[in-house]
């Protein structure tokens, strides 16, 4: 069932929160339909766990026959895995950075890429949708190299991929988030992997200050709602320590542990036996 995160008699912003099995085999991941006028675009669409029930899921919404976009912040698999049936169910155009450009179409059969694909360079940019637009913006190395976040200017929500992400059920991920400090918890062990520095982070914040954001809407979990708790959010992640900030030369070692295939788990060397 869909989430409406916006609606006027114009636009429309709808979030799906649980399409995938809760059996823990695969991380939950929220979809989103945008809708102006008679134009609409999917942004993160998912892996094929998905795919159904968002196709069908969306089609009580919007005909994907109109689908003008599939947008993906990234090229991991849980944002477009199902590349390959969007590309066979419609005629919408692939909005992804160039870095992922001739990347994408290795989740294809041949072809299917072809003259459908629209690289976004760096910088971003603006992109039409129906009678307004959505920003592409900059989010580089947060966590993956060539990666976006989409601000909708008409609802002021701002799709932030996997920053702001937190670990929960898809029901869980239902209800927005305005206590921010009682979240934390729930965001703060993905984000010092995930995220590549604090320096990417202030930079990025220094960006989405300028912004007039009344939601933050993540890939994973719940939405940030609110001035308060976005202001909170940005202050939080502005001098949060992560990734390569927390490394050393203790993560660059020859490994001693073995894996044991059947168990999947690790186990510690052998210690070596007196003679």
């Amino acid at each position: 069932m869909a989430l409406e995160l916006y609606r006027d008699k114009n636009h429309s912003c709808l979030m799906f929160t649980d399409l995938i099995e809760e059996d823990g085999q695969a991380v939950q991941a929220n979809q989103f339909l945008i809708v102006d006028d008679d134009t609409g675009a999917i942004i993160d669409p998912g892996g094929n766990l998905a795919f159904n029930e968002l196709f069908m899921g969306m089609s009580k919404h919007f005909p994907p026959s109109k689908l003008a976009y599939v947008i993906a912040s990234h090229a991991d698999p849980d944002i477009i895995a199902s590349l390959d049936r969007w590309m066979s169910t419609t005629q919408a155009s692939l909005v992804i950075s160039r870095v992922w450009e001739r990347f994408a179409p290795h989740f294809t059969k041949v072809g299917k890429t072809e003259n459908r694909v629209i690289g976004v360079p760096d910088s971003g940019g603006h992109l039409p949708l129906g009678r307004h637009e959505l920003v592409l913006l900059p989010a580089h190395f947060m966590h993956s190299e060539g990666n976006f976040h989409f601000y909708d200017p008409v609802s002021r929500i701002l799709f932030t991929g996997d920053l702001g992400v937190s670990m929960m059920s898809g029901a869980e991920s239902r209800i927005p988030v305005t206590d921010l400090a009682a979240h934390i918890p729930r965001m703060e062990g993905f984000h010092r992997r995930y995220m590549v520095s604090n320096k990417i982070l202030r930079l990025w914040v220094r960006m989405a200050r300028q912004l007039d954001i009344a939601m933050l809407v993540p890939q994973h979990g719940a939405p940030i709602l609110g001035k308060k708790a976005i202001a909170e959010f940005l202050d939080w992640i502005e001098n949060l320590m992560c990734g390569i900030d927390l490394f050393d030369d203790r993560a660059y070692q020859y490994p001693s542990a073995h894996i044991d295939p059947v168990s999947r788990q690790l186990r510690p060397a052998l210690r070596a036996v007196n003679a």
